[in-house]
């Protein structure tokens, strides 16, 4: 893996000005950029070490904080070791935040983040790719809907309710997703039943989007995430060959 440099860089927003992790190789050259959307706990330690892992292997990564309006990082007080079951009373911080984040907030919002990559020295020129864990696989899908002509590739990671019954459903984007798309889902996640990964699956296919969807048998919602309960080391590698081998077609191969 290569050597990486990450910083802490400033965003501006309609709505205000977001903190957001910036990771790239430790050179002074433009390398294909990656939109990182993180999942509810936010920008910790953790989530810089992925996307530190992410840059090793060639990508400008941007990892914003999509709570900035709530504060900036770290907008909440987490234990080293998440389990949120022996801390409920975390998700009664936490979920209040989320539910603010709106479709039409996070697209506003998504505007300045690639905006700022396609101005950024460290991106090369082109599209992006994306990539989003838990909430931010709704992200991706949203971004990835939102803004076809910046978008390359968007990959979900244990993502939670992406096709229900709600208006503003991120299954509903896969119309005007021009981008290849790959979901890795957790198996048995209550957030997001066979009955959702079938209508989204179907969704993507009868839209001509190029995409793969898997289950991850026997991982759990949150699985990526070594700071959590929910942890899962062998279905986290699988995420990562998959990851790494669609942004490497999309990126640096386009057309491959």
């Amino acid at each position: 893996m290569t050597a990486v440099r990450g910083t802490t860089v400033d965003i501006t927003t309609e709505d205000g000005t977001a903190d957001a992790y910036l990771v790239h190789p430790d050179d002074d050259a433009a390398h294909p950029a990656v939109l990182f959307y993180m999942d509810a706990f936010g920008i910790r330690p953790h989530l810089r070490a992925m996307a530190d892992r992410l840059a090793g292997a060639g990508y400008t990564v941007l990892v914003p904080n999509v709570f900035y309006r709530s504060g900036r990082t770290p907008v909440f007080d987490l234990p080293e070791f998440i389990d949120p079951a022996a801390r409920p009373q975390m998700w009664d911080r936490i979920l209040p935040v989320m539910l603010t984040l709106t479709p039409e907030l996070a697209l506003r919002d998504a505007a300045g983040y690639l905006g700022w990559l396609a101005d950024s020295p460290r991106a090369a020129a082109g599209p992006v790719g994306i990539t989003g864990y838990c909430m931010g696989a709704r992200l991706a899908l949203y971004t990835a809907g939102e803004f076809p002509e910046r978008v390359a590739a968007a990959a979900g990671f244990h993502g939670g309710r992406l096709a229900t019954d709600d208006p503003d459903s991120p299954h509903l984007a896969a119309a005007r997703i021009t981008g290849e798309v790959y979901l890795g889902h957790a198996d048995g996640d209550p957030s997001l039943p066979p009955e959702q990964i079938d209508l989204l699956d179907k969704t993507l296919t009868e839209a001509g989007v190029r995409h793969r969807t898997e289950v991850y048998a026997g991982a759990s919602h949150g699985y990526t995430q070594s700071d959590t309960a929910a942890y899962d080391a062998e279905a986290t590698e699988r995420h990562w060959d998959a990851l790494l081998e669609l942004l490497d077609r999309a990126l640096t191969r386009p057309g491959g």
